[in-house]
């Protein structure tokens, strides 16, 4: 039987940190460090659960059904399983998440070396995915192209910016934001929400299993174990790079005060640490983390949709390239804004997904539980979604305050009372024809 080698698996999990670790997980724990001032901590906490906690499960999850997402979501059903596949997939593809990575790379590494002329931004953006191209044209060879050459270098970047950020404060932390006073960890986990780990880990599981399959590892019970340790390594090698950023946030008051983005917070810290040569070693760490979570995405994205739809891999890679090329030129601040609302409704649903595939042993049918408590996840998420997008106005008052509302998280006490109401029944209607669940 085909093993894999000590130094496989740290490839493999080097991998794995390399495809979380984009520009989305490096500008916003910046910003909530500076924010959060003193309770830099406990937002770091809330943070640390939907940004480490939930991609890692996520990916655990997904290993112990063959990595694919559709086999993970067969509990509501193959139309609407189908649908909340495209629509992760699309969000963290050609939507959101793949062109995010290109307008964050050049707005903060090359922008302030170049201006943020459209036309800077387009020719960056057409050399940047043609490189993703030509490099997600050989899905087999992520292990050797990611593993054990990209991921390395990123590692190394962001080692010398972490141990930076605690060895050489740029000065004392400063006083926290009023939303950050009340809520620290709820505004920490939503923010971890940005950074769209747990979408990007539906979307990776499948990429990290093919990955352990190309190296001759069929039997199911080590791909399961060889995935779990991947994404172990990879939610350990998060943990340290979102501390170190926060703690690069908090000490940054005074080179940073009043910054709207982590980039600006980023920038400035770089800046005041290591002078002229501090834009240069920016540019190169976003551009690397931006560049192999770009390439993961679109493996990925090929890799679904080849096998939903009548298109090779091949041509969805280049469909994929374009449309992300053509995206990312509307430019950073659109895409967040858009992005944002989304994101707050799709969350519950594939937060509950994840942790009920965990439980199904302690009910007799898993579509009685996993598709109610899905369905009111998806429908208050939306209620968070219109909230803050700026619709509160248009929501009926009994929506707007419901509890938790204010901290963005108005679906948890009705997915849970859902929940607790789905077991009673489930408890009541027994085995399904006497079959097993």
């Amino acid at each position: 039987m085909k093993v894999l080698k000590g130094q496989d698996i740290l490839a493999l999990g080097f991998m794995t940190f390399a495809l979380f670790v984009g520009a989305g997980n490096i500008i916003f724990p910046p910003i909530v460090g500076l924010q959060a001032g003193p309770h830099v901590w406990m937002a770091a906490l809330g943070f640390l659960v939907t940004a480490v906690g939930l991609p890692v499960v996520t990916v655990i999850a997904l290993a112990k059904v063959g990595g694919a997402m559709d086999a993970l979501s067969s509990p509501i059903g193959k139309v609407a399983g189908g649908v909340l596949a495209a629509v992760a997939y699309l969000a963290v593809g050609p939507l959101f998440a793949t062109p995010r990575t290109a307008t964050v790379s050049f707005e903060v590494g090359l922008a302030p070396l170049t201006g943020e002329s459209p036309l800077a931004l387009f020719l960056y953006s057409l050399v940047y995915f043609l490189l993703v191209f030509w490099v997600s044209l050989y899905p087999g060879r992520l292990l050797d192209t990611v593993g054990r050459f990209l991921a390395p270098l990123k590692i190394i970047a962001l080692a010398v910016l972490g141990i930076a950020a605690f060895a050489l404060p740029a000065g004392d932390i400063g006083s926290a934001e009023p939303a950050y006073m009340s809520a620290p960890f709820s505004q920490g986990f939503i923010n971890g929400y940005l950074t769209m780990d747990t979408l990007g880990a539906l979307v990776f599981g499948i990429v990290i299993v093919n990955a352990i399959r190309s190296r001759g590892v069929d039997s199911p019970r080590l791909i399961t174990r060889y995935a779990i340790i991947a994404g172990l390594i990879a939610g350990v090698g998060l943990a340290l790079v979102y501390i170190s950023l926060f703690r690069l946030g908090a000490g940054s008051h005074a080179v940073a005060a009043g910054a709207s983005n982590g980039a600006a917070v980023l920038h400035a810290y770089v800046q005041h640490t290591f002078g002229s040569l501090g834009s240069g070693f920016l540019a190169v760490l976003i551009s690397l983390a931006c560049l192999v979570t770009a390439v993961g995405l679109t493996c990925a994205c090929a890799e679904y949709f080849s096998r939903v739809l009548p298109l090779s891999y091949k041509t969805l890679v280049i469909m994929l390239a374009a449309f992300s090329l053509l995206v990312s030129n509307l430019g950073l601040t659109n895409l967040i804004q858009f992005s944002i609302p989304v994101l707050t409704a799709i969350y519950p649903p594939c937060i509950a997904l994840v942790a009920l595939s965990f439980c199904k042993d302690f009910w007799h049918e898993q579509s009685r539980i996993v598709a109610p408590v899905m369905l009111v996840s998806l429908i208050f998420g939306m209620v968070d979604a219109f909230k803050g997008a700026g619709f509160s106005d248009y929501l009926p008052a009994m929506f707007v305050h419901l509890p938790l509302s204010d901290q963005g998280l108005a679906w948890l006490v009705p997915a849970l009372i859902t929940l607790f109401a789905a077991i009673v029944v489930d408890r009541v209607l027994g085995k399904r024809n006497g079959a097993l669940a």
